[in-house]
């Protein structure tokens, strides 16, 4: 689905990436693990087109969709939750569903997902907590049908029942097989739960990569010497 190959990448002269290569297959689940500074974002950012990369290729689906704008790997499947609980907060909760929604079976589809949201509709998306925003921010970008679905930092400030909720989303949607997710994340225990292949990050470099799963906890945790 999204091969990221060879890629360095940075801002301005200043590489922040180098020489990374991460795959995440059709119908997986993949995370990317590190500290604060060790280029995930910038990754994510390379990956969805927000910045260019100074040498390597990024495709999609075999495509090389290196120079495209964000809006037309959008178009390709590319589905992006930013860190931060986006929303728009003077709108409701509903009303944030409906700006990209096509059909109410669509938004049923995602009360499914998230059913915390269904009993929020009338409530202002900027009155709700952090962890409900995160859902709606998720619910929302579900919405517009990605094949590919990109979170960033996703239960950073998040009380853990709905971190819990998060995981079982992504494990669920993963598992119907016509979804894959890329997961960059601090949190090692949910990022390995959640996912099939982790790689880690740091120094903008891939120091290890293997197989998730809770089993891989401990060891990812003594490699990154948390």
């Amino acid at each position: 689905m999204l091969e990221i190959t060879g890629v360095t990448a940075g801002y301005g002269r200043t590489e922040v990436l180098h020489d990374v290569t991460v795959s995440i297959p059709a119908g997986h689940a993949v995370s990317v693990m590190g500290h604060n500074g060790a280029g995930k974002t910038t990754l994510l950012r390379v990956a969805t087109g927000l910045i260019p990369v100074m040498r390597g290729k990024v495709l999609i689906d075999g495509e090389d969709v290196t120079k495209l704008p964000p809006s037309k790997r959008v178009k390709r499947g590319l589905g992006y939750v930013p860190q931060g609980q986006q929303s728009f907060p003077q709108m409701t909760t509903l009303e944030n569903l409906q700006l990209v929604a096509k059909r109410q079976s669509d938004i049923d589809e995602v009360f499914d997902l998230f059913p915390v949201l269904k009993d929020l509709l009338a409530r202002r998306a900027g009155l709700l907590s952090g962890g409900q925003r995160q859902q709606l921010a998720i619910a929302r970008t579900l919405l517009t049908k990605p094949r590919l679905l990109v979170l960033d930092e996703p239960t950073e400030g998040i009380q853990p029942n709905i971190v819990a909720d998060i995981e079982r989303v992504i494990i669920d949607l993963t598992r119907r097989g016509d979804l894959s997710v890329l997961l960059v994340e601090q949190h090692v225990g949910f990022a390995l739960r959640s996912t099939g292949t982790y790689y880690v990050l740091q120094s903008g470099r891939i120091t290890m990569t293997g197989e998730g799963g809770a089993a891989a906890i401990d060891s990812v945790r003594d490699a990154m010497a948390i």
